[in-house]
């Protein structure tokens, strides 16, 4: 652990293989023409390269650019968010079928300036996507849409096929970390999603490297399966500007495979954990792998 004095070296492991492929260039091309904007560029994700360039997955974020939060881990901008744009649904759902996804990742800035939290755009951009995606499996990353059980219901019965929402830290360090989100708020959020859908996946992600401890890590595993949890994401915080938190520790990937086995061991149907994991790294295997356990529970 290093002290509030010192600058914590980035490790060798932490570096990224930049690609610039036509894949990326033309997603890139793609993204502007339509106006959509993505949370791979808007929050900075050391993979956009790898997603983009090899993979050719996108993670699209709606509602706009302009969050309404400003938690000290996010490179997304904050402020006084624009009109809702009703024809968004549309345009995501082009993109997925011009990128001919088979798995898509749909996220949002927090909208607290709305009573729905946006989740009626939420839910007809599932709807649009399905329309013309049939075969494309949905996964949803929204925020705690203010904790209101009604703007949960809403993009749940829009029938995603995974619901995610991220933890994002330990207990402790929520209140420093998140902007007017609650720790027991999201493990509220997720515990609903799965009472109004159960046999929709849910998933969360953890940030680490902000100071918190193994113990502490443990125990938030062990609070997403106490609210019945599927997938749970790890890792490594990396402070996208001088103006965001420190990083305390840079985990080993020795360290991350040991939480990893520790994940599993607790219940979870996957668990992704690595230095440049981020919540939607490889989410398509991610639901894959709930979807195969749920089918073996039914049968066995």
């Amino acid at each position: 652990m290093a002290t509030k004095e010192e600058h914590v070296r980035k490790p060798e492991w932490l570096k990224i293989k930049l690609n610039t492929n036509e894949n990326y260039t033309g997603l890139k091309k793609m993204m502007r023409e339509k106006n959509l904007h993505t949370v791979c560029e808007e929050a900075r994700c050391p993979n956009i390269h790898e997603c983009w360039a090899v993979r050719r997955t996108a993670t699209f974020m709606i509602l706009g650019d302009v969050c309404t939060r400003a938690c000290r881990f996010c490179a997304v901008k904050t402020g006084l968010p624009s009109e809702l744009d009703w024809k968004e649904p549309e345009r995501v759902a082009d993109s997925v079928q011009l990128m001919n996804l088979k798995h898509a990742v749909i996220t949002a800035v927090a909208r607290d300036d709305l009573k729905d939290g946006g989740a009626e755009v939420f839910a007809e951009t599932v709807r649009a996507v399905r329309r013309k995606n049939p075969f494309t499996s949905i996964e949803v990353l929204p925020s705690d849409m203010g904790g209101i059980e009604e703007n949960l219901k809403m993009l749940m019965d829009a029938r995603p096929d995974i619901l995610n929402h991220n933890i994002e830290t330990v207990r402790r360090l929520t209140p420093r970390v998140r902007a007017r989100a609650k720790y027991e708020r999201s493990l509220e959020f997720l515990r609903r999603a799965k009472e109004m859908q159960p046999d929709i996946p849910t998933k969360s992600s953890l940030m680490v490297g902000l100071g918190e401890t193994k113990e502490e890590i443990i125990e938030t595993m062990d609070d997403l399966r106490a609210n019945n949890v599927d997938i749970m994401t790890i890792g490594q915080y990396l402070q996208p500007t001088k103006k965001h938190l420190k990083v305390v520790k840079y985990y080993t990937p020795q360290e991350f495979e040991e939480l990893r086995e520790i994940g599993l061991s607790k219940g979870f149907s996957h668990v992704e954990a690595g230095p440049l994991v981020r919540s939607s790294y490889h989410a398509d295997e991610q639901v894959n792998a709930a979807t195969k356990q749920m089918r073996d529970k039914e049968n066995a």
